[in-house]
């Protein structure tokens, strides 16, 4: 077990960082007038559709636009696709400031190299955080507003007429006073000449007013994966490849010794065995079967080094430890909250634990590879195109100008696809053995659960004072916890202090910030980390500090002898949208309308990725079984782009947060990973999954998340709600340690 002061070396994360930063020749809207350069696909011929770069015929008017003769219309997108409904959603504001048909409206995924040849055209190309739509819709807007004005104005320039006098409806361009009508298809070459409007000068539409956007439109991706024509990672086929299946050291931080390569050499399709790094290997073969097969079959000696004693009861004590040491850092401290707790009528005091989690994506890590020459080509399912181009050149020493990467659409990321590149890197080291041909590298599922970045454990202590009249004096919350930070950003911990960790505690906007007022208040921090990577997971940091909140809120209500509901809106004037999304979800839900026997309610707020988030769940209990009956949601988002695929965002968190709270954690035995597949890390069944009610309640003031704010409320919502069907709080997760289970 190490500690804080130990952490994983992160040359390589800085290196690629810098890679990055050091070759962006600018950023923001720019218009870039010219064809798309050609890229020179080694899938020529086979089946394969990433939204690729624009074949020739087409007339460009702008890097967001190009138009068919026949009037379809193709939307450049730089953002990863992972079934979130990104693509759709920027295609819906694209359409709705271009006045397009939508019924003619396609994507093309803009790849790095494309971006970075166009002076970064495209702007940042990595989809995370929630941040898929409210970051760039603004440049996004502007670029459909100035095709538009491209458009409309080569229209009366051919018509010799003013363009205030022009009207256009779904790509039909009119001029009423002389009956005339053309279509966008038949102007957009003449539009391609023309100089594009500055864009801060562009007026966009009022969201309270949009025809298309903000509308529940159907996925546009969906048709391929229903009918099984859509090519993911693992599903690409190309001329000549070669599958490569990876192993490393089953100990985080120990080191590969040896292995035997002669023993496996005369197995079917071998072709070899490549040293990734001193803890890595992969065995290449003419199938993955093959390859895999071949891989488990090879003697390999490891020297597991000193984690290998670590065990999970070892890991728990040392955070344990931690909440009676000082804080690393005070991030907020609000007046003498342990001088007002202590002099209270009441102290409530609880510690909360929650587990390391695994990403368990649906579509294991994987990349292909393939250099030829001085140029290396990569096709991966990524949530950060520009990561995986940064990491191609450092893995291969190639200039980025020499490299591309093919951003296939990723069966599930969670996180684990985004700042981590892991898979890219060791593809590209694995094809540079190999030259000319593409080598597919993937995961195996036990290797992709058994080296993950995992969600970081934490646990909290968190204690508060009561007055006579049960109002609170003060408030104290301590946790500690493994820092992401710490394993992949450690540039960004300053002075030792990572605020990352206390995400959903903040004072002030326009993230997380905590929507309770205490009287009193302190926040600490305490960084214990292990030889466990960790990195984000659907929610990141909101999904711990949900629960310790919200949980303790609850049993505090209970000491103050009121009302869940009641207790926190006296908490929460200040924080007027915090407040609107607990009233709108108790609404919802009737908090105030007696139950069925036996069913039993809890509450949660929480706000994460700049939305604010509610939910009311029901359950009931039988023989310490739980059954959840119903999730009523309240989302702000701010805007909402499209409430289909924000309700799909939502229930898709409900998946994650009840497996996360309910089935087995990720443990540590003998230094690694002890789940190694789904027969002891389950995921949730459809059956268990509840009644799901949504009320969406858009403020129109700013661009929050959607696909992570509301997980971070289901948690303590059901943790709340069994807590009053048993009579006692639950404060160990998963709820197994308390003795719980799901139906």
């Amino acid at each position: 077990m190490t500690t804080k002061k130990q952490t994983p070396n992160l040359e390589n994360h800085f290196r690629r960082d810098f890679i990055i930063k050091g070759t962006m020749l600018g950023g923001g809207l720019m218009l870039g007038i010219g064809a798309l350069p050609d890229a020179a696909f080694a899938q020529a011929g086979a089946k394969y559709d990433p939204n690729t770069p624009l074949p020739g015929g087409e007339a460009e008017v702008n890097a967001w636009v190009s138009i068919k003769p026949d009037d379809t219309v193709y939307i450049r997108i730089a953002r990863s696709e992972m079934g979130q409904g990104t693509r759709t959603g920027l295609a819906q504001l694209v359409t709705e400031e271009l006045e397009c048909n939508w019924k003619k409206v396609k994507t093309q995924s803009a790849t790095p190299g494309q971006s970075l040849a166009r002076k970064r055209v495209w702007g940042e190309h990595g989809t995370g955080g929630s941040r898929g739509i409210r970051i760039s819709e603004d440049y996004v807007r502007r670029g459909a507003a100035a095709a538009r004005i491209m458009l409309m104005q080569a229209a009366a320039n051919q018509w010799n007429v003013p363009v205030a006098e022009l009207t256009v409806d779904k790509g039909v361009i009119t001029h009423a006073q002389t009956g005339r009508k053309t279509s966008y298809g038949k102007v957009a070459e003449l539009a391609s000449t023309l100089t594009p409007p500055d864009p801060k000068s562009i007026t966009l539409r009022d969201p309270r007013n949009w025809k298309v956007a903000g509308q529940p439109y159907a996925r546009i991706d969906t048709a391929n994966k229903v009918n099984g024509s859509k090519v993911y990672g693992v599903d690409l086929q190309l001329p000549g490849m070669l599958c490569a299946s990876v192993k490393a050291c089953p100990v985080f931080g120990g080191k590969l010794v040896s292995y035997d390569e002669a023993k496996i050499q005369g197995m079917r399709g071998v072709k070899g065995v490549v040293k990734i790094n001193d803890s890595t290997l992969a065995v290449v073969a003419d199938t993955w079967w093959h390859a895999n097969t071949a891989l488990n079959a090879l003697p390999i000696v490891w020297d597991e080094g000193k984690a290998a004693t670590v065990s999970q009861d070892g890991i728990n004590k040392m955070l344990r430890d931690g909440l009676d040491e000082q804080g690393d850092f005070w991030q907020r401290k609000v007046g003498d909250a342990p001088a007002a707790i202590n002099s209270a009528a009441k102290k409530v005091e609880a510690i909360y634990f929650t587990p390391f989690r695994a990403h368990v994506t649906m579509e294991p890590m994987n990349a292909t590879v393939k250099i030829t020459g001085d140029r290396a080509e990569a096709w991966v399912p990524t949530q950060n195109g520009e990561g995986s181009h940064a990491a191609l050149s450092e893995a291969t020493g190639l200039p980025l100008a020499n490299c591309e990467v093919y951003k296939l659409d990723s069966g599930c990321g969670l996180g684990r696809r985004g700042s981590t590149q892991d898979f890219t890197t060791f593809a590209a080291k694995v094809a540079q053995k190999f030259p000319g041909q593409p080598v597919k590298v993937i995961w195996s599922r036990e290797e992709d659960m058994t080296h993950d970045y995992y969600h970081p454990i934490a646990m909290a202590k968190m204690t508060a004072g009561i007055d006579g009249s049960g109002n609170v004096t003060g408030m104290h919350i301590k946790v500690a916890g493994q820092s992401i930070n710490a394993t992949l950003a450690p540039q960004a911990i300053k002075d030792g202090k990572d605020e990352r960790q206390l995400q959903g505690f903040y004072e002030k906007g326009p993230d997380a910030q905590l929507g309770y007022t205490f009287p009193t208040l302190l926040t600490e921090y305490v960084m214990k980390n292990t030889h466990v990577p960790v990195g984000p997971w659907r929610g990141v940091n909101t999904n711990q500090n949900g629960i310790f909140m919200e949980c303790f809120m609850d049993e505090c209500a209970k000491a103050a002898g009121k009302d869940p509901v009641q207790f926190r809106r006296a908490l929460m004037q200040s924080h007027p949208k915090h407040l609107g999304v607990l009233d709108a979800a108790v609404k919802k839900a009737e908090w105030d309308k007696p139950l069925p026997a036996g069913t039993f309610r809890g509450v949660a707020q929480f706000m994460g990725y700049a939305s604010y988030s509610a939910c009311v769940a029901e359950v009931t209990v039988q023989n310490n079984v739980v059954k959840v009956t119903r999730l009523v949601f309240a989302l702000n988002s701010g805007h909402v782009v499209n409430p289909y695929l924000t309700r799909e965002q939502i229930e898709g968190s409900v998946a994650m947060a009840l497996g996360a709270i309910f089935l087995p954690e990720i443990s540590v035995e003998n230094g690694r990973i002890k789940q190694q597949n789904l027969d002891t890390y389950p995921l949730l069944k459809l059956s268990a999954t509840p009644r799901i009610e949504t009320v969406l309640v858009p403020s129109f003031d700013f661009w929050g998340g959607v696909g992570e704010p509301t997980i971070c409320v289901v948690g303590p919502a059901v943790a709340n709600a069994v807590s009053a069907a048993i009579g006692r709080p639950v404060r160990n997760f998963p709820l197994s340690k308390e003795g719980l289970s799901l139906a």
